[in-house]
């Protein structure tokens, strides 16, 4: 059992939670289930519900009140099952403070004069306090303006960082709910925390970044409470007795690094022997509306992984290189031993010119950490309220030699559940999909972010909606993109303008004031389509709908009589390799023809949309809408021949990825897309926008061994060139490294950036074979079709439902498939040259030789 789309169910900020069960393998798919509620003073069951539904199934009784736990289990009745199954394990679920009446705390922080302009000492802040009973229950509601990280009786309070991550912070602050019964004692304890910066007050983005962006305090904001053996409670809330002290960190920024003096550190601050007098002083108290305190709706961002370097290369009297193998985001954790005073610098770089750390795509991100040594014994430290994108990694001030074992890179994401695997016979195509999973995860960072390394980090609009197809295969992102959308939704302007990125920052003057522009803006209406599609979430398409037709409507007013957004700023195929280096929006397929075919492709998924949410009126009007548009697209952009104005590989892949050619277009369309890759020695020749369809424009028109002709072209531009070049995630260039081992001269050259690997949705389906067919995975169609010498791919992906996996292999006699389909779905079989196979729940071997010979 599971609730919504969070890991567990504790502190869930939703009285209705609604309730998942997958059926173990081989139990028979459901036809009717139970659910009981143990609400502690009483059991309430459903009785038998004739129902097959499982996934996100309504609560089935009285809402959740605040800090409720209700222990849910459920059993079910399969097709010719004579009694029910046995019930489940109980799971827990328990409500975070639902009502803003619940809160008393309010933020506290130092009291002390500082300069907003500069860069601030973080400051920590503590209370003691006296339990007088044995504890039964703790919790600790907590969040911040800024990040934080909280300790009780020098006990770290959880496992996640950059908490309470990046929101639109004057409407949503989120909080969390933390279990700390195991923390306390009876008698005296204290409780404290770090503060940081973080996206609230720190100098964020372009050009030297802006600083206080959401205030330009630094507080926390705490409540705890505690349920003695006697059914008695206490509670202690941040407010005016809280005290505060300068911390050990001297400076600290998500783009510059931190600086940390452990000369200035008690390890024993956070317990009640912890304070100094003098030291700590009084905490300023400050305001927060409770009403904007918002719980989860996804994990938050841990540790995941850690990686020892693959080499360390001394390379000065006090200077030594790492290279962890792997391109990735996080920070480094270090075990140093030396004299009071000693200054221990760690830099960080993705790649290396020269044998050196190539800084310049950094910009003005510093990426620095500094620990300074206390002379006191060896020392494990990393930083706490920053995080890095790299490979390499240069540690100067120590003198003596450095091993492996002093140093690990920790990898840092939110935590997601993975869902997705693909693989190959072909190295290079397995390397290129591991590069694009690793750039998911270094990019998922509480946002759907564009890069992890330089002074930006931002949750670019157009990104995630072509990358949100793989996403949603490779990870349970549901939850976190559904909270990231509601920021979208929040930050969308009141013409319906969505904006370049979310959440909203200083981005002059190309970025501000904001402009409306297609494949950005279509975030609105195609994301939530995707989240719904892939995990069966209707409840997500009704939340974002409003935003979604806001667009579409404003878009339409844009486009006016003629259906043709043929005005305004545009970026068209972002990033079209064609394009000059410093101007990334001149690619060669027209800029309108993009923004005119998402129009429509836009229109025809909020008729979509409609349709699913029971609105006749707005599907009826929404189609006819993209109809319109549609004909004004190819009167516009297409001859009749079929050849397209713009007569590029994007301009043809949108024309028919998005079905806007007539039947008798769509072949001498597909027929000339495929001319001008072979044309091109099948080099790519797309940008953002193009990338992502032209796979599928080939494939869909017949022309499957060009795809992959282009999928394996390992000359620039190409997937696989960058990969022959050693790059282990998405680059965002195409020759972002070029074959001379020089950077891309441009001002914008990240080597991981997710959105040109949204190839891997093509690799899942057609190389792979597995196609969602019905919300959530309820059908499926296995259509695997080889090509390009490949000769097995094995895919799976865990369903809502289950586990769903296609392994195919090519023999002497045809192909041989196996096939998983998990209880409660069916699955159409559709092998080459057979006719299609209807398949239940189970594991199946299908041989084309032997389903050609039945068929005949």
């Amino acid at each position: 059992m599971s609730f919504e789309h969070l890991p567990d169910g504790l502190g869930i900020g939703i009285s209705t939670p609604r309730l998942t069960w997958k059926l173990p393998p081989g139990g028979g798919s459901q036809e009717a289930y139970e659910v009981e509620l143990d609400r502690g003073g009483g059991v309430d069951r459903t009785g038998r519900v004739v129902s097959r539904e499982q996934v996100l199934v309504a609560w089935p009784g009285t809402p959740l009140t605040s800090r409720e736990r209700v222990a849910v289990r459920v059993r079910v009745w399969t097709a010719h099952a004579a009694a029910p199954s046995n019930w489940s394990d109980p799971t827990s679920v328990e409500a975070g403070l639902l009502d803003a009446a619940d809160w008393s705390a309010v933020p506290v922080g130092a009291d002390w004069d500082e300069d907003p302009a500069a860069d601030r000492r973080p400051a920590r802040v503590r209370k003691e306090f006296r339990l007088d009973r044995p504890v039964t229950r703790a919790r600790l509601y907590i969040t911040a303006h800024g990040l934080y990280e909280a300790e009780i009786n020098g006990r770290r309070v959880g496992d996640d960082i950059l908490a309470p991550g990046w929101t639109v912070y004057p409407h949503r602050l989120r909080y969390r709910t933390h279990d700390v019964t195991g923390h306390l004692a009876e008698g005296l304890n204290a409780i404290g925390a770090w503060l940081g910066d973080g996206w609230y007050r720190g100098k964020y983005g372009f050009d030297g970044g802006t600083r206080n962006i959401y205030g330009t305090d630094q507080a926390l904001l705490a409540q705890l409470e505690v349920t003695y053996d006697d059914g008695t409670t206490f509670s202690l809330a941040t407010d005016g007795t809280w005290s505060a002290a300068p911390g050990p960190i001297l400076t600290s920024g998500l783009y510059e690094g931190e600086t940390f003096d452990a000369r200035l550190h008690d390890p024993a601050w956070a317990t009640p022997a912890g304070a100094t007098a003098g030291e700590w002083t009084p905490a300023r108290t400050g305001i927060r509306d409770p009403r904007t305190l918002v719980a989860p709706l996804g994990p938050h961002v841990r540790c995941t992984e850690e990686i020892r370097p693959v080499a360390v290369t001394r390379t000065g009297a006090d200077r030594h290189l790492l290279d962890f193998g792997q391109n990735l985001v996080g920070r480094l954790r270090v075990t140093l031993d030396g004299p009071a005073g000693t200054a221990v610098t760690l830099r960080h770089a993705e790649v290396l010119q020269d044998g050196e750390l190539a800084r310049r795509p950094l910009r003005e991100a510093h990426a620095t950490d500094t620990l300074i040594l206390s002379g006191r014994g060896p020392l494990t430290w990393e930083p706490r309220f920053t995080l890095h994108g790299f490979r390499y990694a240069e540690v100067s001030g120590w003198t003596d030699d450095l091993t492996a074992d002093s140093v690990t890179a920790r990898v840092y994401h939110t935590d997601m559940r993975r869902t997705g695997w693909f693989e190959c016979s072909d190295p290079l195509v397995n390397r290129l999909h591991e590069n694009v999973v690793w750039s998911m995860r270094g990019n998922f960072v509480d946002i759907p972010t564009d890069c992890p390394q330089r002074d930006e980090r931002l949750g670019w609009t157009g990104d995630i909606q072509v990358f949100a197809p793989t996403a949603s295969f490779l990870y349970d992102c549901a939850g976190m993109l559904d909270s990231w959308l509601t920021d979208v939704g929040l930050e969308q302007l009141p013409d319906g303008t969505i904006p370049w990125y979310v959440p909203v920052i200083p981005g002059e003057p190309t970025w501000t004031p904001i402009h409306p522009g297609a494949a950005w803006g279509d975030v609105a209406t195609l994301t939530p389509w995707t989240i719904y599609r892939r995990f069966g979430d209707l409840d997500v398409l009704r939340r974002h709908y409003p935003m979604a037709k806001a667009w579409v409507d404003l878009v339409e007013g844009l486009a006016g009589p003629t259906r043709l957004w043929d005005t305004g700023f545009q970026l068209g195929d972002w990033l079209d390799p064609a394009a000059p280096p410093d101007d990334p929006a001149a690619g060669r397929t027209d800029r309108y023809l993009v923004a005119t075919a998402y129009f429509v492709h836009s229109a025809h998924h909020l008729a979509l949309a409609a349709a699913e949410l029971g609105d006749d009126a707005d599907e009826e009007r929404y189609s006819a809408l993209a109809g319109e548009a549609a004909d004004a697209f190819r009167r516009r952009y297409v001859l009749p021949s079929g050849r397209m104005t713009s007569d590029s590989p994007t301009a043809y892949a949108v024309a028919l990825a998005f079905d806007l050619l007539t039947p008798s277009q769509r072949q001498p369309a597909g027929d000339r897309l495929a001319q001008l890759v072979v044309e091109d020695d099948a080099r790519i020749a797309t940008g953002f926008v193009g990338t992502s369809l032209v796979c599928d424009a080939l494939t869909d028109t017949g022309h499957l061994d060009i795809a992959y002709r282009l999928l394996l072209q390992t000359q620039c531009p190409s997937w696989l060139y960058t990969v022959t070049m050693g790059a282990t995630t998405i680059w965002e260039r195409w020759d972002s490294l070029r074959a001379d081992g020089s950077l891309n001269p441009g001002g914008m050259t990240s080597f991981n950036h997710y959105a040109l690997g949204a190839v891997a949705d093509w690799l899942h389906r057609v190389v792979g074979g597995i196609t969602v067919a019905a919300p959530g995975c309820r059908k499926i169609v296995l259509r695997p079709r080889p090509g390009g010498g490949i000769t097995w791919a094995r895919t799976r992906h865990e369903s809502p439902y289950g586990t769903v996996s296609m392994s195919w292999e090519l023999t002497d006699t045809g192909l041989t498939a196996g096939i998983v389909v998990p209880e409660g779905c069916e699955a159409i079989a559709e092998l080459p040259g057979c006719t299609p196979v209807t398949l239940g729940p189970g594991e199946h071997i299908l041989h084309t030789a032997e389903l050609a010979m039945k068929a005949a």
